[in-house]
């Protein structure tokens, strides 16, 4: 009986030190390496940030519609790039912020003159006077904030959209004219960005 009673005391003592050896070769890869898929790990913050990245991506370059031309196409990707840019006082460069008209010289950097540094400059500037109506992607639009004068810019998108650097605490981003704000505050638009010649086919004969 006293020998019986030992065996059976053993095996308990036993069966608890086997399982924990069964469950720790279950963790273990096998000899090749090859982790199951059912133990595979989660997919880490460098996979995760490229999947949130891809399709803000893709959103962004869809931003340019399709009916710009050449030039106003240039300009709207420059400022569709920097979109989440933190708002900044006199910032005119990706790494130091934008203001509105910061953004704007920024983007119209590659055309062919000089934009004044001032929205209140840029809207007494040169430029043709466009009717709302006749909006085109790339024309600046100017609005009026607290003050009776000019003092904020935008670049119209298409579609009542436009993108704008819009104060202290907010990003690059973009907004609508249909938002009663934006409607009250609206003064005039101005397009700067020369017009396409059309090319003309010699013919030879």
């Amino acid at each position: 009986m006293r020998s019986f009673f030992k065996t059976w005391l053993t095996i308990c003592l036993l069966m608890p030190l086997a399982a924990h050896a069964t469950n720790r070769e279950q963790r273990l890869p096998n000899v090749n390496g090859y982790t199951p898929k059912s133990h595979a790990s989660a997919p880490s913050s460098k996979s995760k940030k490229a999947l949130r990245t891809a399709p803000e991506l893709t959103s962004k370059s869809s931003l340019v519609p399709p009916m710009a031309t050449k030039e106003s196409s240039n300009v709207l990707s420059r400022a569709v790039n920097v979109l989440g840019t933190p708002y900044r006082w006199g910032g005119s460069s990706p790494s130091k912020g934008f203001d509105c008209s910061g953004l704007v010289k920024y983007a119209f950097n590659d055309a062919t003159f000089d934009l004044p540094r001032t929205s209140n400059a840029m809207a007494s500037g040169h430029g043709e006077k466009v009717d709302r109506k006749d909006l085109k992607p790339g024309d600046l639009i100017f609005f009026n904030i607290k003050s009776r004068r000019v003092n904020h810019v935008a670049i119209y998108l298409g579609n009542d959209r436009f993108i704008h650097a819009p104060r202290r605490g907010k990003s690059v981003t973009i907004d609508t004219l249909k938002k009663p704000y934006w409607e009250s505050h609206y003064v005039v638009a101005k397009r700067v960005l020369p017009k396409e010649q059309n090319q003309l086919r010699v013919v030879q004969r």
